[in-house]
């Protein structure tokens, strides 16, 4: 992921500023929509991310993640460790959320955003250990994870790489268990990720598995919705990228642009 400074880049050249906060404010509001699909459509994200615990079930998991972590410096390899640390990661990041009402997205803070990123670190060490069959479970709460976080990323860079995550580990997903919501989702990041040639024959997939015509035409309707809605995040990210480009080229112009003169 992108480190502080590239995070803050968008939000730091001046000439550009209003212009990229509404830019990227376009692409988060078109996440989040997805967001919403997930709390009431095929998926329920509430349920899998959970609506935020208590305090003391952070210093449980936290200490879970010691004790993972400790044995993973002993074997730094092991598939079935490197499993249990992402779960762990995704549970202390869940204990951590702010609490919201019912059927609204769980919203990110500081603190759930570094459990859900150190989260990924492990999925993707992981990944390379587990094989030809990753566990399908996991990769459900880490595609979930991903999007997430790619709604609240502060960057276009981020939020491009969270959702091209999250629809690579949903591909696990719907590869091993082929179902009407693991399709639908699927689609869904798809759609986002500008895969739409893929999304569509997904879509068609996940119309297959309903449980009649009149399902079958309600689920095309909706990934219908989002396949347009996935055109337009295509559209917010091209003009995202050229005013990020225009504003670099603006700082590197006049490179002392906001610093004070010093004394």
């Amino acid at each position: 992921m992108a480190d502080g400074g590239e995070r803050r880049m968008l939000f730091d050249v001046r000439g550009k500023r209003k212009h990229v906060i509404r830019v990227v404010y376009a692409i988060l509001a078109l996440l989040m929509a997805g967001s919403l699909f997930l709390v009431v459509g095929p998926l329920n994200v509430g349920e899998l991310l959970g609506n935020g615990t208590s305090t003391n079930a952070s210093k449980v998991f936290d200490e879970q993640v010691e004790r993972i972590e400790s044995r993973l410096l002993r074997n730094p390899q092991d598939a079935q460790l490197l499993l249990v640390l992402t779960r762990a990661r995704i549970n202390d990041g869940n204990s951590r959320i702010e609490v919201v009402s019912e059927g609204e997205v769980p919203t990110i803070n500081a603190d759930a955003r570094r459990e859900y990123e150190a989260a990924l670190e492990a999925w993707n060490r992981y990944l390379k250990q587990a094989g030809d069959e990753p566990s399908p479970t996991l990769a459900q709460l880490v595609a979930l994870t991903s999007f997430r976080l790619a709604e609240s990323a502060t960057s276009l860079r981020d939020s491009v790489e969270y959702v091209a995550g999250a629809t690579k580990a949903q591909e696990i997903v719907a590869e091993q268990r082929p179902t009407l919501n693991s399709l639908s989702t699927l689609a869904i990041y798809q759609y986002f990720n500008g895969e739409f040639a893929a999304a569509g024959k997904t879509t068609k997939k996940a119309a297959a598995k309903a449980s009649g015509k009149t399902q079958a035409k309600t689920v095309e309707q909706q990934l219908a919705e989002y396949r347009k809605r996935g055109k337009e995040f295509a559209k917010q990210k091209k003009e995202a990228a050229k005013v990020e480009k225009e504003a670099g080229k603006e700082a590197l112009k006049n490179p002392f642009q906001g610093l004070a003169p010093g004394p």
